[in-house]
C-alpha cells in the first residue's frame, strides 16, 4: 500500500547574499556547488506526509511557518504532516529575523515557491514501493568538538595537538542509517542519515558541504538511484580530528577559529557517508509494515536568562565586536567566538522572554520513525532517541520545522563551553525534548495500532 514520490529543485541564492553560520559578515562571492531541496511524498491507506530536506543552515520559525502554511495550502496536506529539515550547511544563505534587505526578501519569496513546487512534483511522482532498513558505519569523519582542558575548563575546538587537552567530553556517533525505497517502474530512493556539522568549508562561498557530496556520490555510484541526506544530533560534533596522523590533513588549512577547513575534506566526508550507504544498500531488511503517520506538538522551555551583573561586560564585548575591535576582547580563536556568542545571548534575553515554544515533529513510515527537533541536540541525546523502544529505526533529525539554538545535556551547563554558554535555554531542555520525542513516538505507535 505504500507509495513514495521524489523531486529535487535548485535553491541556490544569488551572489552578494549574506552567508549564515558565523558571528561575522560574509557575502557570497562564488558558487562551489549548487544548493538543492529534495522533497519526498509518502502515502498509504489514504494518509499522506511530506518530507522536505533543504541545503540551508536553518529556517527559524518566522520563516518556516509561512513556508509550511504555503505548502499545506498548495498540496491540501495538513501542516502537521509536513516535515521540513535543513542540512545545516554553514555555506548557505542567511535567513533570520533581520533579513529585511531586498536581496534576502527576494530569495525568501523564491525559496517559498520552490519548496511548494517540489512538494507538488513529489506527489505527482508517487509510485508503489517497498521499504528496507539498514545500518552501516562511517568512522573517522565525525568527532566530539568539546574537550576538557588541564585547568578544568571546557573548550570547543581547542586546536590541533593542544597539549592542554585532557579528554573529549563525549563520544562521536559513526552510525549511518539507511532507508531504501524500491519503487515500481521508477528510480529507487535512498534516505541516508548521519550526524556531523556541515561546517567544513568556510569562506565567502556557497556549497551544500558534505551532504551534497554524499548525495551526488551515491547517485553516481548507484545508477538511477535518487538520494536525500538527513543530518542527526550534531550539537557537539564536527569534522575536526584534534590529533591528526598520516594524510588526515590533506585538503585542510587552519581557519580563524582554530578549526581546520577545506572543500576537499567535505568531498572526502561525503564519499565516506556514501560508501557506508553502499555497504548495506543491497542488504537492507525489507519491511511489511507500510503505515504512514505524522504528529507534531509544542513544548514550553525556560529561557537561559542573564544575571543583572553579567550585562555590563556583555555590552562591552558586543560593542567591541560590532565595531571590529576584537583585539580589545582578551580571547582568540574559538574562545573569542564563545564569549561573543555568550554576550549576544545575554543581551538578546535581557528583557525576556521567560521561555520559548519548541515544535517537535514525528513522522513514521512503517517501523521507521523520524524525530524532528528545531535546533541542535547533542550526540548523547541522539543515541537515546535511537534507542527508544517499539521501532526498528528511530532517527533524530536536527533543524526541523524551525530553528531555536543548541540543546546541551543538563550536565553540560555546569561544565560550560561554547554550546552551553550560548544556548537560549536553561539546563534540562535536552531532557525535555527527549521526553517529548518519546511521547510522540508512543502516540504514533498507538495511532497505527488503533487503525
Amino acid at each position: 500500500m505504500l507509495h513514495v514520490g521524489y523531486s529535487k529543485v535548485n535553491i541556490t541564492p544569488p551572489l552578494g547574499i549574506p552567508i549564515a553560520g558565523y558571528y561575522q559578515l560574509r557575502l557570497a562571492e562564488r558558487v562551489l556547488d549548487e544548493l538543492e531541496a529534495i522533497a519526498l511524498s509518502f502515502s498509504s491507506k489514504g494518509k499522506r506526509a511530506l518530507l522536505v530536506v533543504c541545503d540551508l543552515l536553518e529556517l527559524k520559525s518566522e520563516f518556516c511557518e509561512p513556508i509550511l502554511e504555503d505548502i499545506a495550502r498548495r498540496t491540501c496536506i495538513p501542516r502537521e504532516n509536513i516535515f521540513i529539515a535543513c542540512t545545516h550547511t554553514h555555506t548557505g544563505p542567511q535567513l533570520d529575523g533581520d533579513a529585511e534587505d531586498e536581496l534576502r526578501k527576494a530569495y525568501f519569496s523564491f525559496l517559498t515557491r520552490r519548496l511548494g513546487d517540489a512538494c507538488l512534483m513529489a506527489i505527482k511522482d508517487e509510485a508503489p514501493a517497498r521499504m528496507g532498513l539498514g545500518r552501516a558505519s562511517a568512522p573517522g569523519i565525525s568527532f566530539i568538538r568539546r574537550y576538557r582542558m588541564t585547568d578544568g575548563t571546557i573548550h570547543t575546538n581547542p586546536g590541533l595537538d593542544n597539549p592542554e587537552v585532557v579528554c573529549a567530553m563525549g563520544e562521536a556517533d559513526d552510525e549511518v542509517s539507511v532507508i531504501r525505497f524500491e519503487r515500481e517502474n521508477a528510480p529507487d530512493v535512498v534516505l541516508a542519515h548521519f550526524q556531523v556539522h556541515p561546517d567544513t568549508i568556510g569562506g565567502c562561498v556557497i556549497s551544500a558541504d558534505w551532504p551534497g557530496f554524499a548525495r551526488r556520490s551515491l547517485e553516481k555510484a548507484l545508477d538511477g538511484v535518487r538520494c536525500a541526506v538527513l543530518n542527526g544530533a550534531i550539537g557537539d560534533l564536527n569534522h575536526v580530528n584534534t590529533h591528526p596522523t598520516g594524510g588526515w590533513m590533506n585538503d585542510l588549512v587552519m581557519d580563524f577559529d582554530d578549526c581546520v577547513r577545506g572543500y576537499g575534506h567535505a568531498r572526502h566526508m561525503g564519499r565516506a557517508v556514501a560508501g557506508a550507504v553502499m555497504q548495506i544498500y543491497d542488504k537492507v531488511e525489507w519491511q511489511t509494515n507500510d503505515a504512514v503517520c505524522a504528529l507534531q506538538s509544542v513544548i514550553r522551555c525556560p529561557a537561559n536568562l542573564p544575571k543583572a551583573e553579567e550585562l555590563p561586560k556583555a555590552r562591552r564585548i558586543q560593542a567591541a565586536h560590532a565595531a571590529g575591535r576584537d583585539e580589545e576582547i582578551p580571547y582568540t580563536g574559538m574562545q573569542l567566538t564563545t564569549v561573543v556568542a555568550e554576550a549576544e545571548r545575554m543581551l538578546l534575553l535581557e528583557h525576556g522572554p521567560e521561555g520559548f515554544d519548541l515544535r517537535i515533529s514525528a513522522l513514521s513510515i512503517g517501523d521507521a520513525a523520524l524525530c524532528g527537533i528545531p535546533g541542535e541536540p547533542f550526540a548523547e541525546t541522539g543515541r537515546r532517541i535511537k534507542a527508544l523502544p517499539g521501532w526498528k529505526m528511530a532517527l533524530p533529525c536536527c533543524c526541523v520545522n524551525g530553528y531555536a539554538n543548541y540543546f546541551p545535556l543538563a550536565s553540560d551547563y555546569a561544565e560550560g563551553g561554547y554550546e552551553a554558554r550560548s544556548s537560549l535555554f536553561q539546563a534540562g531542555v535536552a531532557e525535555q525534548i527527549e521526553a517529548e520525542c518519546a511521547r510522540l513516538l508512543e502516540r504514533l505507535k498507538k495511532e497505527e495500532t488503533d487503525k
